[in-house]
């Protein structure tokens, strides 16, 4: 990590006797990639309600690019760079694919005029959806409304994009249409926090994973290390996470340690001959 993009510093929220998070702290650099496990209920959608703004601390602190956004609504973080999705895509269901991001573009990214319907329709070419810009939101199906939802957050112009289980109802192709639409925004800059239970589309993108339970983090590290963490295994009993999903993941951790290994001897062999 280069840069703290967004810092969590002692974070804690609480409803009633219900501990949400306490005492986090977590930090996430520019255009990193971070999958977060965790159990129904452990709190990872009020996370998301902290990081952008849907929600407001008991205590502790919200940076964002270097600045203090703790007592900023949601609607000044999306300004600075923050946008996310939402576990059940809610569009304007009487309006065109084409004007729901078009809203984002201008209440979310403050843009007006030919610059605001320029940025969505880039938004839908980057979803896969410029195709569908005239169609009625309310006709969509599951997949094509997760990609809506993904092209309204970033019509908003992020540099942080939080994904909140935009995998979920999907099929196997569908999971692996959506992962690659996610890889190419990351290959733009763009930080992803992505919180899933499918499992296999997280260690297939992120590179590094963190579990939230009980209002606090256990594990952080590589899918593979998160994975096999025993108590990781013992909260999140239950999950797809099994004996293959962690084998299958730490193989190619291997795998791509062993290749980072093999592509360093050989520039070190082609200095020295030269």
């Amino acid at each position: 990590m280069t840069s703290s993009l967004l810092e969590l510093d002692r974070v804690t929220k609480r409803f009633g006797r219900v501990v949400i998070a306490e005492d986090l702290s977590f930090s996430v650099g520019a255009g990193e990639t971070v999958g977060i496990v965790g159990p129904n209920g452990a709190g990872k959608t009020s996370l998301f309600g902290l990081i952008s703004g849907d929600l407001s601390p008991n205590a502790g602190q919200v940076s964002f690019a270097g600045r203090n956004v703790t007592r900023l609504d949601s609607a000044a973080r999306c300004r600075l760079g923050i946008g996310r999705t939402y576990q059940v895509p809610r569009p304007f269901t009487d309006m065109t694919v084409f004007e729901n991001v078009l809203v984002a573009a201008q209440q979310g990214g403050s843009l007006r005029r030919k610059a605001s319907y320029a940025v969505a329709a880039g938004a839908l070419e980057r979803v896969g959806i410029a195709g569908e810009a005239n169609v009625s939101a309310g006709r969509l199906g599951l997949l094509a409304r997760k990609r809506l939802e993904i092209a309204r957050a970033l019509a908003t112009g992020p540099q942080l994009l939080l994904l909140d289980e935009v995998a979920g109802g999907l099929t196997d192709p569908e999971v692996t249409v959506l992962v690659e639409i996610v890889r190419g925004i990351n290959a733009e800059g763009i930080a992803v926090i992505w919180i899933e239970h499918v499992v296999r589309a997280l260690t297939s993108l992120v590179a590094r994973m963190t579990c939230l339970y009980g209002g606090e983090f256990i594990g952080d590290g590589t899918p593979g290390e998160v994975l096999a963490n025993p108590r990781v295994r013992e909260v999140y009993l239950g999950s797809d996470i099994d004996a293959s999903t962690i084998e299958a993941v730490t193989s190619e951790e291997d795998v791509t340690r062993e290749e980072d290994v093999t592509r360093e001897e050989d520039v070190t062999r082609e200095e020295e001959t030269s």
